[in-house]
């Protein structure tokens, strides 16, 4: 994927995505892979009491952890984008791996809060995004009409592994303490190399299987079955082979297409996640802390995070299954943006929530939104952008969400040590993920719906580069058979006519010879005849 093909120094061409197959393997290792991306900052927030008492810090300099690891999965899309354009997803992924995993080992062996950042913070944060983003592109290539489905049961990985890693967490604190416990969370990463051993990219082999079947029925057709046959075969790939190569020159391809800014969907999208991120992360980060400081057990406290993950694992599936029907899937930015706002009220409604009761009641309804956020988010850029630019376009939104990052939960961390209160942060947080989905709305009704209205309906050419990427790679493939069938059509209507005119011959010829009493009229009716199968493999042969 991403590479030239060596015989013939050219893109190869899209391929229409099977929707299913290998794709299923695909989707579980994106699934264990989205899990680790996303549930692992958050599942570090249960080391962060032990990481103040032992480093002596307070809370801001812990959430910078969590905060550089998503900076780096965001911040690194752009170069991410680069190397699966130049080496392939596979290749990527597996190099991710190892560098996830020896972060967090390193890690364990940190006397200080700069090492952890540079470990487990930048090192672990860089190996996720090397795994993270390849693994939504493979993705996008093998499903199309199941897409938003597959990515709604790949995002069920972040609450999954979140429901499973935080409960761990706590008992690896408990029994080894922060050091044993990053310990063994950096093994547990080295699945990500597994995962993207099962990445394996779509090539050219259907296209090309597709090419020689086309190839030896036409020849079959235009030549009698024998050695002759043979020979035609390897004619026509030779001439086919040649008309390819001078029609297509040689070109390489974008490692970063910056031309997705010309996309008004595009800016309007990436704007708004920007606004999204800067308070979307900061409540399950600070849920901890702030479940101790209210009086709640550690493991009581840590099993909030998980309540988040059980109710997330059946929001993201199902909003993916809403997503794809028919009359919502035209309109999924909207209901991107009622998830959005969905989160933002529950954060600024639960503020005052004070005692367990209340936290439990705050998990669930954060749990339904946060869902429905993450089942949605890559789905609506998916459809702005098509599968092709989705390599570019998710680099350049990650980059520009890692500034938010940067701002959000660290912001956030020090107005909880200036002001010794979680409402503020709350309201703060639920009001910019509000503001984000407002904007989205608004944007894409004023902005896009309206120049649609406006626009005059485009005129449909063979030419016009307007379709998605998809289509474009179905196109491809049916238009073998399509000129084909109209070549059949063609050389049957073309011997039906034929036939008739024979017939009609025929019947004049008899009439002639009962009036005339000649001879003739049958050799001339088979004169006749003989012409018009000549006539008819003439024109067989000339359609082909």
């Amino acid at each position: 994927m991403g590479t030239a093909d060596p015989e013939e120094g050219q893109l190869p061409a899209p391929v229409k995505p099977p929707d299913g197959g290998w794709g299923w393997i695909v989707l579980l290792g994106c699934f264990v892979i989205t899990g680790f991306s996303y549930a692992f900052p958050k599942a570090v927030s249960v080391y962060f009491k032990e990481l103040m008492k032992d480093f002596h810090v307070g809370y801001s300099d812990t959430a910078w952890i969590s905060s550089i690891m998503l900076a780096m999965l965001y911040g690194t899309g752009p170069v991410c984008s680069i190397m699966v354009n130049q080496f392939g997803c596979r290749p990527v992924m597996l190099i991710g791996g190892l560098l996830a995993s020896s972060g967090m080992i390193l890690a364990s062996f940190t006397t200080n809060i700069i090492e952890l950042y540079l470990t487990a913070g930048v090192l672990t944060g860089l190996g996720m995004a090397l795994n993270f983003q390849p693994s939504l592109i493979m993705l996008g290539t093998y499903f199309d009409k199941r897409r938003p489905l597959a990515n709604g049961l790949a995002a069920a990985g972040s609450p999954v592994f979140l429901s499973a890693l935080s409960p761990l967490g706590q008992v690896l604190l408990e029994k080894f303490g922060w050091r044993g416990g990053f310990l063994i969370m950096g093994g547990l990463l080295l699945n990500c190399c597994t995962c993207g051993a099962v990445m394996r990219p779509l090539d050219m082999g259907m296209k090309r299987k597709m090419d020689k079947v086309q190839d030896k029925y036409e020849a079959k057709e235009m030549l009698p079955m024998g050695g002759k046959s043979e020979e035609g075969i390897s004619t026509t790939d030779g001439n086919k082979k040649a008309k390819k190569v001078k029609k297509k020159p040689r070109r390489g391809k974008k490692l970063l297409d910056f031309s997705i800014f010309s996309n008004r969907g595009f800016v309007i999208y990436t704007i708004s996640k920007f606004i999204l991120v800067l308070g979307l992360f900061v409540p399950p980060i600070l849920l901890v802390n702030y479940a101790k400081d209210t009086g709640v057990p550690d493991t009581e406290a840590a099993f909030l995070l998980s309540i988040i993950g059980f109710i997330d694992i059946f929001a993201r599936p199902a909003c993916g299954m809403v997503a794809g029907l028919k009359w919502v899937r035209p309109h999924v930015a909207y209901l991107f943006s009622f998830a959005m706002l969905f989160n933002g009220l529950t954060d600024i409604c639960s503020a005052r929530a004070s005692n367990y009761t209340g936290l439990v009641i705050f998990c669930v309804f954060f749990g339904i939104s946060y869902g429905m956020v993450g089942a949605l988010q890559f789905e609506v850029l998916m459809a702005i952008v098509g599968s092709q630019k989705f390599s570019s376009a998710i680099g350049l939104v990650l980059l520009i969400e890692a500034v938010a990052v940067l701002i959000g939960p660290p912001s956030a961390g020090r107005l909880v040590d200036a002001l010794k209160n979680y409402e503020v942060i709350f309201y703060l947080a639920g009001s910019e993920v509000a503001l984000s989905a407002l904007f989205l709305a608004m944007a894409t009704y004023c902005c896009l719906n309206r120049q649609k209205k406006k626009a005059p309906p485009p005129e449909k050419s063979p030419s016009a580069g307007g379709g998605s990427d998809t289509e474009e790679a179905e196109s491809d493939v049916q238009e073998p058979e399509e000129h084909s069938s109209n070549n059949h059509q063609l050389a049957h209507s073309t011997g039906d006519a034929m036939a008739v005119a024979v017939e009609e011959a025929n019947h004049v010829a008899a009439e002639e010879q009962s009036g005339e009493g000649g001879g003739c009229a049958e050799e001339d009716g088979e004169v006749l005849a003989r012409a018009s199968c000549n006539t008819d493999q003439t024109v067989e042969r000339d359609s082909f």
